[in-house]
Parts: C-alpha cells; structure tokens; sequence
C-alpha cells in the first residue's frame, strides 16, 4: 500500500485484556471487522480472563501522551475512542492531547467496572473523566450502572434513562448513548442530541457471554464516523452489529465468554 493511499483509520486508548475479549484487543477486532484501520494508545495492561481481573498496571501518564503523538503526528485518526482511562492523571494527559490534536470526532464509553465486577477506574479519576473527557466527546455510552455514577441518581427504568441522558448531555458531550442491556425486558438504547430522543431497540439475546459488549459497541459506532456515517447512522449500524456479536458470542474458559467479532469469516 503506498503512502498516499487513504484508508478510514481508527483509534482506541484503552487498556489491554490479556484475554482477548475486551479492551483494545476488542476495539482492534472490531475496527478489522467494519474494514477500517486500527491503531491503539495503551493506558493500561491487566491481567484478565474470563472469570476476572487479576491484577493492573496502568502506564505513566508522559507514555500515554507519547502514543497519542506518535499516532496522531503521523497516521493520524479519522474517529478516536476511549476506553478505560484509569487515573486522573492519565485523563488530564489524554485530555490534553486530544485537544492539541484537534480530535473531533471521540466516543467515550466510560468504562468503570469490568463484567466481573472488578472496578476499572479509580474513584478519583471520575471528577476528571467528567471535567477533562466529558466536554470532548461526539457521543458519550454509559451503560446503566455507569450512568447512574455519573449523573448521581438512580438508573434503571427508560424513565430514569432519558432524564440521566439529559444531565449527561449538560456535562458537554454532543451526544449521550445511555445503554440499556442492565434493563429489566428488552435492551432498549437512548440516544440523544440535546433535542430529540431516539429508542433503539433489539431483541435481548439469552446468552452468558456478553464478555466486551460495551468495547465491542462504542468501538464500532468509532468505525462507523470514521467511514463517515453519521452519529445516528453509526449508532444504528454498531447497535446491530454487538446484537449479532452477542448472539454469536461462545464459551471460552470458565467463565463469561466473548462476542464473535468477525461475523462473516468464522
């Protein structure tokens, strides 16, 4: 491929799941799969499998900063999204790096917990994630659990969703996709835009492994602006992938198993 080639490039700074199911190990699937070009920024490696999280080491916040330039002052990135950003520290470096480099189109799935329950993000990093990333952000996508953190009210009924989407909304994103695979009946998603509400909606799959969902799904809708959709285009098309990852996912360890990313070729 020559240098003048265009391709739509992707971007993920997030941690790294040794086990292969979430993380940037997600994103970078996921990017392969809506044939776009992935790089990735590490934040974080952990020793992850399918039964937990069994230890951390997140990387100096300089080095974080440093990926971030080596990428974007030459490869550069169509669409940017963020994953587990873990300290204040790193929030403020990826921050202010997103902003010198003129990032526009950024999803943040603002990810505090892993599917085993283990916490992801230090309860210090929270104030930062809403300060410093928030106001970012093209589109924001909480699950409920993460809404419910950062709106400080409870979460759990499509009510309580869409008045979570607004105040999330006034934190400064553009977008707010308030997920809602926590819910009770069907997995029905809000998305909005500071005027309209939109309900996306699928059939709940009855399946144990959901292992990177979140990843899976906040990456995709990152493929889909970097191919050029739109927001609600991107959101509709990711939406219907992660349904059919999801529907496909399979056992693998003793525990909660992945999606299957690439649909067409396995």
């Amino acid at each position: 491929m020559s240098v003048g080639t265009r391709v739509a490039r992707a971007l993920t700074v997030a941690g790294s799941d040794s086990g292969g199911g979430a993380g940037i190990q997600a994103d970078l699937k996921t990017f392969t799969a809506f044939r776009v070009y992935g790089a990735s920024v590490l934040t974080a490696v952990t020793a992850q499998n399918s039964v937990g999280v069994h230890g951390v080491v997140n990387l100096p916040p300089e080095f974080v900063g440093r990926q971030l330039d080596a990428v974007l002052d030459d490869i550069g990135a169509d669409a940017v999204k963020t994953g587990m950003l873990s300290t204040a520290p790193i929030i403020e470096v990826v921050a202010e790096r997103l902003r010198a480099h003129q990032v526009t189109k950024l999803v943040v799935d603002p990810v505090m917990v892993a599917k085993s329950g283990d916490p992801l993000l230090e309860p210090a990093a929270r104030a930062a994630l809403v300060r410093a990333i928030l106001p970012l952000a093209l589109v924001v996508t909480p699950n409920l659990p993460e809404a419910a953190a950062l709106t400080e009210m409870p979460v759990g009924t499509e009510e309580e969703m869409e008045v979570a989407a607004r105040r999330l909304h006034g934190l400064g994103p553009t977008w707010v996709l308030v997920k809602g695979g926590h819910l009770k009946g069907a997995p029905v998603d809000l998305l909005f835009d500071g005027r309209e509400v939109r309900r996306l909606t699928a059939p709940r799959i009855p399946t144990p492994h959901t292992h990177g969902t979140g990843c899976t799904y906040s990456a995709a809708i990152a493929a889909g602006l970097a191919r050029g959709a739109t927001v609600p285009e991107a959101v509709a098309e990711a939406k219907r992938y992660v349904t059919e990852a999801i529907r496909q996912g399979f056992a693998l360890g003793r525990g909660v198993g992945p999606l299957r990313h690439f649909l067409e070729a396995w």
